[in-house]
């Protein structure tokens, strides 16, 4: 990734930007924001006013966000025990209400709040509304950390998608609105579930056959053994990584939501740093990427 100072950046992007944006004119961009540029008030700013710009340049961008830091907190402050199994956070009765209210409330509305203040016209929603995704309890596979062995753990009212109603998002679309997502759906056994935000906007892509996903995270994006970026990648090359350890940790999930969009018919997916300015009209618009690129092969 080539790094250009802060205060030229969208200049660059700008004067680079009319072939790539005739490149997505009409198509349909997912964006999952989330980590710690969620945080940061400037950084927000300037995502919002990002997301204008796409919509303005003629794509149709779809924010979908997560919260786990706010959680957290929220948590904390009202004093909600949480238990953990295999590292991980159960979602029990009481979490899952405070997950609803941070998410689809305070985080969404604040992201509406930001676009709407640099000019565009946002919409919030969560994947209950016009049962948009439907969600089955999902269980997963850790290892044991002194046993090395994997077990399978039951994490309460975490969900995966299970299927996606796509009509709600092209009514929106139609009338040329931003749609906000948070990722909390119902299940077909009425329960209200959490739902990870990148596996919620890979399944939100591949519904809708979006041109590109990008994944905004904490780090650069791929990195080899030598921790040095790889700017592009195949679906064979994610799997050969994963099988000799090159792709460990949290980015195996993340790798796993981009073959699973891949496959439902996104073109491509790009797991880039949230953190660097203007991260995403540097990877629509310009030449220069602003992370690891994933393809079908």
């Amino acid at each position: 990734m080539t790094e250009l100072p802060n205060v030229h950046v969208r200049a660059e992007v700008l004067a680079q930007a009319l072939p790539h944006m005739q490149r997505y004119d009409q198509e349909i961009v997912v964006i999952k924001y989330g980590g710690h540029a969620m945080g940061d008030r400037a950084a927000a700013e300037d995502f919002a006013e990002d997301i204008v710009l796409l919509e303005q340049s003629g794509l149709k961008p779809i924010v979908v966000h997560g919260g786990g830091p706010q959680i957290g907190k929220m948590l904390d402050r009202l004093g909600i025990q949480s238990e953990f199994r295999g590292g991980l956070r159960v979602t029990d009765e009481a979490t899952v209400e405070v997950v609803e209210m941070v998410l689809a409330g305070l985080i969404n509305k604040q992201i509406v709040g930001w676009i709407s203040a640099e000019g565009g016209r946002a919409v919030g929603l969560c994947g209950k509304d016009g049962n948009m995704v439907r969600a089955k309890r999902a269980m997963k596979t850790v290892v044991d950390p002194e046993s090395h062995v994997e077990q399978t753990v039951d994490l309460g009212l975490v969900g995966e998608p299970d299927h996606v109603e796509r009509g709600v998002l092209d009514a929106v679309l139609k009338a040329e609105l931003i749609p906000v997502l948070a990722p909390v759906a119902y299940g077909a056994d009425g329960q209200t579930y959490n739902v990870n935000a990148d596996t919620f906007a890979g399944a939100i892509a591949g519904a809708l056959r979006a041109k590109r996903l990008l994944l905004l995270t904490d780090v650069p994006g791929v990195l080899d053994k030598d921790k040095k970026l790889i700017p592009e990648l195949t679906v064979e090359d994610c799997r050969r990584l994963i099988a000799d350890g090159t792709i460990t940790g949290g980015m195996i999930p993340k790798i796993e939501t981009c073959m699973y969009a891949i496959e439902r018919g996104v073109e491509a997916v790009v797991i880039l740093d949230g953190k660097v300015n203007h991260a995403v009209l540097l990877e629509l618009f310009t030449d220069y990427g602003a992370g690891t690129l994933i393809r079908r092969g």
